[in-house]
């Protein structure tokens, strides 16, 4: 634990009266939560004090979670103290505002390179499952000082529970299920929470169906699948829909490593999720303009091109692990 990190973070909050919060672009459970839920815990204990989240990026399937904040005018910023939660890299900030702010602290789990050196005051801890554990974290830490609610735990367990793979992935951690009790502990609606989450409509189990007509598995076990903007089309997907197709090919024996190509028009590129068991695969995401976690990462193509030479590249890797491991299933 990082424990004088964490004090330096709260020491910087009880100086400012004014608190910016964010996070990276194309959000997802872990940011939304961690922003959202260390708001609450700030107006929770200091009530005086101002806290914003202004975020122009939305994801349908956080609307649960409730909205943000309205913009406000420059000036806001530049007496705030900005924190910075689960962005590894300054261009990944969805609000490039932050910039204003007169103190910049940056709370990640991602793995630092050259890229990822920004802010004032740093908490990075690379093996941290999410974001919202390290908060959990830091109210854990400072309970006899700082206020939570079932709302602000409700927050932070969602992020967790989404950031983890319910619990599943490497990064799990016996403190990561001790933060998780803390917000349980909180009386957080599990029901109604895990409803949001897990919840389907029938239309999107013929997407479902979609991926595994459509998805390829090449010789040394990497499950991979394109989804075209037609297909997004045909069923009715926002981007963010599409991409959880990658999670539909995690329990495939023998593939330990998984990836969906999905057409971005925003961008005009495809974006690429890579994952995998057992194996670190973040040095192929790195290749190819992005990185993450060992086991879960992203990048970014252009054409058909670097497609197949993404696949090839990870379909060695795995090859090669393969050969030099025993265990792996």
């Amino acid at each position: 634990m990082n424990r004088d990190k964490m004090e330096v973070i709260l020491s910087k909050i009880k100086e400012y009266s004014r608190i910016m919060l964010f996070r990276h672009m194309r959000n997802d459970g872990d940011c939304v939560g961690a922003t959202k839920g260390l708001k609450e815990i700030i107006k929770l204990t200091y009530p005086e004090k101002e806290v914003y989240i202004i975020d122009e990026d939305h994801s349908d399937y956080l609307d649960f979670l409730g909205g943000e904040d309205e913009p406000v005018a420059d000036e806001v910023y530049a007496e705030a103290l900005g924190i910075v939660i689960d962005t590894a890299t300054e261009k990944r900030i969805s609000n490039q505002k932050y910039k204003l702010c007169k103190e910049i602290v940056k709370i990640d789990h991602h793995i630092e390179n050259d890229e990822t050196q920004y802010g004032d005051y740093t908490w990075v801890e690379e093996e941290r499952s999410s974001a919202c554990e390290m908060i959990a974290e830091f109210y854990t830490a400072f309970k006899d000082e700082l206020k939570i609610s079932p709302e602000a735990a409700t927050y932070i367990y969602a992020g967790m529970v989404t950031d983890s793979g319910r619990f599943r992935f490497r990064s799990v951690t016996g403190d990561t299920l001790r933060c998780a009790a803390e917000m349980l502990d909180c009386g957080i609606d599990t029901d109604t929470l895990f409803a949001h989450l897990y919840l389907t409509d029938f239309e999107s189990l013929k997407f479902k169906s979609y991926v595994y007509d459509k998805m390829k598995i090449t010789e040394n076990g990497v499950a991979y699948v394109y989804i075209s903007k037609k297909a997004q089309e045909k069923f009715g997907l926002t981007f963010e829909e599409a991409c959880t197709c990658v999670s539909f090919m995690d329990s495939i024996k023998g593939c330990l490593c998984w990836i969906a190509f999905i057409d971005d028009e925003e961008t005009k590129s495809i974006r690429v999720r890579i994952r995998s068991r057992f194996c670190p695969v973040n040095t192929v995401g790195e290749k190819y303009r992005g990185g993450g976690h060992d086991c879960a990462c992203g990048a970014t193509v252009y054409n058909k091109k670097e497609v197949s030479a993404l696949v090839a590249d990870s379909d060695a890797l795995i090859g090669e692990f393969k050969a030099t491991h025993e265990g792996w299933l």
